[in-house]
């Protein structure tokens, strides 16, 4: 191995990618279709297009078209902060102690402080091409909702955020960003929608979830003339968008004349799991290479690990459409102490498929282990991860160490998504000694999955 790649890895602006990449057309078993809950027919362009942007339901429903051309309206958007950097880890390297080289993609060299500006900004353009006033959201942890409120004050949109509860109340930070780019900001569930209002009164005292501030944006958007939704992750559309993150990895690797052995990434809904390894998994698929990939997501929400793969609504209030995914059930709510994103009850469409198909492995971890990962990482290599984005350090490390006990010098490689600059309540928890785990039983799974659609 190369004793000369450097510390980190720039690209030229000349090798940020002009296309996205669709993992869908090389895909022997396509991802099941968004159905009408009603009709259980799959969903029509029309009948998405009531919700979402006309040239997102093109993305979001085409499986066979592999590269999409990215806007140059987007593209110099993207000069502004990419190419992001892929790092060595040269630092946690030798504080482990291990033989195996440690990469990273750095997702956070931009005010949202995360990779969701990816498609923030392809989501906002597509709605001010359409002619709209403006679009709604939901948000958990508030990357998402920072990325686009960002991208809709660069295109002069309004933007209406529904975050979840608790979220809202533990990261007044992150919100006040939001309202800085002028965006409305909701602690969801409310009493502003109908959905919210059933919501609260079935549970008076829920803390919130990402299924119900779904709810909410998705009826605000449609009851409200020259409105479409927007959603940060779990859409194949957002994974589409987020491939920039996969192909310039690629592109850097081939720069430096390596290859990861093992990609690991974070998982919520599957906006960066699906954006990191798309490029990868396109070479698997066509059995060009051969990777170990690794879907890290919280023991408090394990929808891989612990969900099951059927047909499930996209929210709690039960007005999205149904998609085929490893989900929790709809209704399934994290518990309030859970500190970081990743709350969504199911998994992209695209990732449960390549997870039934075998491509893909998954494991979940405790909060307590990621912050001590987040800490150990932060100590030694100069940035404050994010939660979500610790998911994947904590089983970094894990790789790493198991390194050091077979002698063998893997590349492991993994998604930095942000920086946990505006996560400092969980970081305090943690230092002081109060942070707490907690897993859901079988029992509260079984009796969430039990509330099913019958398809």
């Amino acid at each position: 191995m190369s004793k000369n790649i450097p510390y980190k890895t720039y690209l030229e602006e000349s090798e940020l990618p002009k296309q996205w990449y669709n993992v869908r057309a090389d895909m022997k078993n396509k991802p099941a279709p968004l159905l009408n809950p009603e009709t259980h027919k799959p969903m029509t362009a029309k009948e998405l297009s009531v919700v979402f942007c006309d040239e997102l339901v093109k993305q979001e429903i085409d499986d066979t078209t592999p590269f999409f051309d990215i806007p140059e309206e987007i593209i110099e958007f993207y000069k502004m902060y990419r190419p992001s950097p892929l790092v060595r880890a040269y630092c946690l390297e030798k504080a482990l102690d291990t033989p195996a080289h440690i990469y990273y993609k750095f997702e956070g060299n931009n005010t949202s402080g995360s990779h969701k500006l990816n498609s923030a900004i392809a989501q906002a353009y597509y709605a001010k091409k359409q002619g709209l006033k403006g679009v709604t959201t939901e948000t958990g942890a508030g990357q998402w909702g920072t990325a686009l409120a960002m991208a809709c004050s660069y295109f002069g949109l309004d933007c209406r955020v529904y975050m979840v509860k608790c979220s809202y109340e533990q990261k007044p930070f992150r919100r006040e960003v939001m309202r800085t780019y002028g965006a409305s900001v909701t602690p969801s569930p409310s009493d502003t929608t109908n959905v919210g209002r059933k919501i609260l009164a079935e549970h008076p005292n829920t803390t919130g979830s990402l299924g119900c501030a779904i709810s909410e944006a998705v009826e605000a958007a449609v009851s409200t003339e020259g409105y479409r939704y927007v959603l940060g992750s779990v859409l194949s559309q957002v994974l589409l968008h987020q491939t920039v993150i996969g192909l310039e990895s690629k592109t850097a690797f081939e720069k430096i004349g390596e290859k990861p052995d093992i990609i690991i990434g974070c998982a919520g809904g599957g906006s960066n799991l699906g954006g990191l390894i798309s490029p990868f998994m396109g070479e698997m698929l066509r059995k060009e290479a051969n990777y170990r990939i690794i879907a890290v997501e919280p023991a408090s929400c394990p929808s891989l690990t612990r969900g099951k793969y059927a047909y499930d609504f996209c929210d709690t209030g039960m007005v999205c459409p149904l998609a085929k995914m490893y989900t929790l059930g709809s209704g399934f709510i994290p518990s309030a102490n859970h500190a970081g994103g990743l709350r969504y009850h199911g998994m992209s469409s695209i990732l449960s498929q390549l997870y039934e198909d075998k491509y893909i492995e998954a494991v979940s971890v405790e909060q307590t282990a990621v912050f001590a990962a987040a800490q150990k990482f932060a100590r030694v290599e100069g940035i404050l991860p994010a939660p979500e984005s610790s998911h994947a350090i904590k089983v970094a490390i894990d790789e790493a160490l198991k390194c050091k006990e077979t002698g063998e010098a893997k590349n492991i490689f993994f998604g930095l998504t942000g920086t946990g600059y505006f996560d400092m309540y969980a970081y305090q928890a943690f230092n002081d000694g109060k942070m707490s785990d907690y897993i859901p039983t079988d029992a509260e799974i079984a009796e969430s999955l039990s509330k099913l659609p019958k398809v």
